[in-house]
């Protein structure tokens, strides 16, 4: 192992700290010309569409677009005059929280050479550099909703405010990066699905009642299913039974036979094959101790 090695940070080593969260409506005016930051800026669009320009590169604003801008990083927004977009902008540290430099944060605009005299603490971080600077949020609600309550706390926080807000950014980088490292579904009709299914897995709907839900005829769901989720249809019906029935054991008084009969199982003996076969112990097992047995 290297000195590099050892000196890269993780993404939990993070010490964010928000310095300035504000509304903005873009409007293709001068100032969103060719320029640089000195801090780590988020720019989230509620409408499209526009174009962001970074290191040279546009990429499309749609409904809900997400940017990520490093200290530094050269970047201008294409917004038509004739339609304006709004903007939830957060500046922040993400690696220094007893000095930040967010608290007054500086631009430099194009043509004058790119030289930022103080910017924010940037750490080697792999996990950081995989993070897209422009990601849709479409898909994924909670996230969007999320760093929507950051900027309303922000705003609206008389005590403690940096304690929650950055405590807050903290936890929602980690679960952006967990959405941008697992494969996550995009069709609207598979995402559709996939709501109802996790709020009523105990359903034992047939998978044809699934792609009638879809819209969609046999073999294309399959196919669609399988490139949405990596997973077939029975099998992703058997991990939401399985993940049921790990709550039902730990946070109810429910007996294994009722559990079993609870997930549509005809008796406790097929229930405890497959609940065995899945985590490794039987459900019984799992009760008596759920972490040393997981």
């Amino acid at each position: 192992m290297t000195t590099e090695d050892y000196d890269m940070r993780t993404l939990a080593e993070l010490t964010p700290f928000v310095g300035d969260s504000m509304p903005y409506l873009y409007d293709g005016s001068s100032n969103e010309g060719l320029r640089v930051c000195s801090v780590y800026a988020f720019h989230l669009f509620t409408d499209g569409p526009g174009e962001m320009e970074i290191d040279g590169v546009r990429y499309p604003i749609e409904r809900r677009t997400l940017i990520f801008l490093r200290p530094g990083q050269p970047h201008a927004f294409h917004i038509s005059p004739k339609h304006p977009l709004a903007s939830h902008n957060l500046y922040c540290d993400m690696w220094d929280n007893r000095d930040p430099v967010s608290l007054h944060r500086t631009f430099i605009y194009a043509p004058n050479p790119f030289r930022l005299h103080e910017q924010s603490t940037s750490e080697p971080c792999d996990e950081l550099d995989t993070l897209p600077g422009v990601f849709s949020l479409q898909p994924y609600p909670h996230l969007y909703d999320a760093f929507l309550h950051i900027v309303k706390l922000y705003n609206e926080l008389l005590h403690y405010r940096s304690e929650a807000v950055n405590s807050l950014l903290y936890a929602w980088m980690l679960s952006w990066h967990h959405a941008c490292s697992t494969r996550q579904p995009h069709d609207y009709r598979i995402v559709r699905l996939l709501e109802q299914l996790e709020m009523n897995p105990e359903r034992r709907e047939t998978v044809e009642q699934w792609w009638t839900l879809c819209g969609l005829k046999r073999t294309y769901f399959h196919e669609l299913f399988l490139r949405e989720t990596g997973m077939t249809p029975k099998a992703y019906q058997h991990r939401l039974w399985m993940k049921r029935a790990m709550h039902l054991l730990q946070e109810s008084d429910l007996s294994v036979t009722a559990i079993a009969d609870k997930l549509g199982y005809p008796s406790i003996h097929p229930f405890t094959r497959h609940f065995t076969a899945y985590y490794g112990v039987s459900p019984k097992q799992y009760r008596q101790n759920p972490r040393k047995n997981l």
